[in-house]
């Protein structure tokens, strides 16, 4: 019996593309888009943000050496939020249904500046009981030490416990540390995972 469901944030709530916040700060340098998206993703920097290792002001300013190019903070932080959008994946109504029947808990891999802009536009984000965040707990998925995270969070066995997640690997992380989990393939598909496992839709 399923007794807390625990939901990833982007791609599975909220929708989001980071080629628009590349393509932002290609306009604040002199780099074009797909060098501003190698220069990221060709360190550990984002990794080390979303582990907690570095703070966002410390992201901000290495950020800007990397692009050859000082960055406001209050100007990226709204630049850098701009990878969402708008509407969500899954209506409120899911998740109050959860809520009234089982614990609720947040798993994502993120970093301050993204989940303050999240909180302050996104109300559904007040059904959840916790947040379990990499920034907070130090570890990103699929690490296990994040899912452990989860796990103490939900009270309950981990095979008590659903996940769903955009991202195959992280499904497959969940699985290994006894979590049920599937991957989240569009709102219907995952109304009938959960029906299938007698979860409140």
């Amino acid at each position: 019996m399923i007794k807390t469901v625990i939901f990833d944030l982007g791609g599975v709530i909220v929708p989001l593309d980071f080629s628009r916040a590349y393509r932002r700060m290609s306009e604040l340098t002199s780099l074009g888009e797909d060098e501003v998206r190698g220069r990221i993703w060709g360190t550990d920097i984002g990794s080390r943000l979303e582990c907690g290792q570095i703070s966002a002001r410390q992201f901000v300013d290495e950020l800007g050496e990397m692009l050859d190019s000082k960055l406001d903070y209050e100007e990226f932080c709204e630049l850098w939020s701009s990878i969402f959008f708008p509407e969500t994946l899954i209506p409120e109504s899911l998740l109050e249904a959860v809520k009234s029947r089982h614990r609720l808990l947040l798993l994502s891999n993120t970093n301050v500046m993204h989940f303050e802009m999240i909180r302050a536009n996104y109300g559904l984000l007040r059904h959840f009981d916790h947040y379990v965040l990499s920034y907070e707990v130090g570890a990103v998925k699929p690490s296990p030490r994040i899912f452990e995270a989860a796990i103490e969070h939900a009270r309950c066995e981990p095979g008590e416990c659903f996940f769903t997640d955009d991202v195959q690997a992280f499904v497959d992380g969940a699985r290994a540390a006894g979590i049920d989990a599937v991957q989240f393939q569009g709102y219907e598909q995952l109304r009938a995972s959960m029906r299938e496992r007698g979860i409140a839709v």
